[in-house]
């Protein structure tokens, strides 16, 4: 069993190339549904039936677990199935009677053009946590990273003479232009802070943490949560509501969907009409706000 979920999640790294996250994600309920069987069941995953899997969503649906982990560990075992088809180890799926339920999908939250304004000017950039917190606020900002690509920039990755940052993505490299306030703030950090905050001079990590490596995702969350706060931003906000902000705002100013599309890094178009949505939604509520006879 152990050998079949090794296969997979090696195939997944080198042959799908699916990103740290999804790896993460599909090996997790993959791993769990394996557990749940050794213990209950008494069956290893080359010889489930449909009715193991329909026993193991109802001892999920028993446990409390919401419908969409339920569906996210559907559409993982059915990936997991098709690629023991795919290479032989099985005949048939035993998923291949059940469908993933697909809820509709919730627009994402944003902050105001006030809430943000309120948000990046938090840090003091006074020292080397406000320098480099202000300079990784505005990047977010400025770019609609995801924070694992903040995260895994390099020094060698900004451009400050041509206001660019290249960012690698999960299937190629992508070239994003910055305003002048994030230079600024990444020139300040760079020529103040950076280098005296490294611990291996070797270590080309942009953003680092005060052990003087590469600052971790849940590190940048700790900062944003701290900065939410400080500027009294009721919303409960994630280091992706900077992503769907930068989008909106962007949409709302003019920027054309395909252009977005590219500086976000999406592989297929529809991820970047759901902001049009949004954008859409934003000025109905306006005008029912605001006409006379709405």
């Amino acid at each position: 069993m152990l050998d079949l979920i090794s296969a997979y999640e090696n195939h997944l790294k080198n042959v799908k190339q699916a990103s740290a996250n999804t790896v993460s994600s599909y090996m997790r309920d993959v791993r769990q549904f394996a557990a749940w069987l050794k213990t209950s069941q008494g069956v290893t995953v080359e010889a489930v039936t449909q009715q193991n899997i329909d026993d193991y969503l109802a001892h999920l649906d028993e446990g409390g677990r919401s419908s969409a982990t339920r569906s996210r560990s559907i559409a993982s075992l059915k990936n997991f199935y098709g690629y023991l088809v795919s290479t032989g180890f099985i005949a048939e799926s035993p998923l291949r009677e059940i469908h993933v339920h697909r809820e509709e999908r919730k627009l994402p939250q944003i902050l105001t053009n006030q809430e943000i304004e309120r948000l990046l000017n938090q840090p003091s950039a006074a020292d080397a946590k406000g320098s480099r917190d202000k300079a990784m606020l505005e990047v977010m900002y400025a770019t609609g990273m995801r924070v694992t690509e903040l995260i895994s920039l390099n020094v060698e990755d900004v451009n400050l003479e041509q206001g660019i940052v290249k960012c690698a993505g999960t299937k190629r490299i992508r070239a994003i232009p910055l305003y002048q306030e994030a230079v600024r703030a990444l020139k300040a950090y760079l020529h103040n802070y950076r280098n005296s905050m490294v611990a291996d001079l070797s270590d080309h990590a942009l953003f680092l943490n005060f052990n003087g490596e590469r600052l971790s995702r849940q590190g940048f969350w700790k900062i944003l949560k701290h900065y939410q706060s400080a500027a009294h931003i009721e919303k409960d906000i994630t280091p992706h509501t900077l992503r769907h902000s930068f989008a909106v705002h962007l949409l709302e100013n003019g920027a054309d969907v395909v252009s977005l599309q590219e500086l976000m890094g999406h592989c297929d178009i529809s991820s970047t009409q759901v902001y049009t949505q949004l954008v859409d939604q934003r000025l109905k509520n306006v005008y029912e706000k605001c006409h006379p006879r709405a």
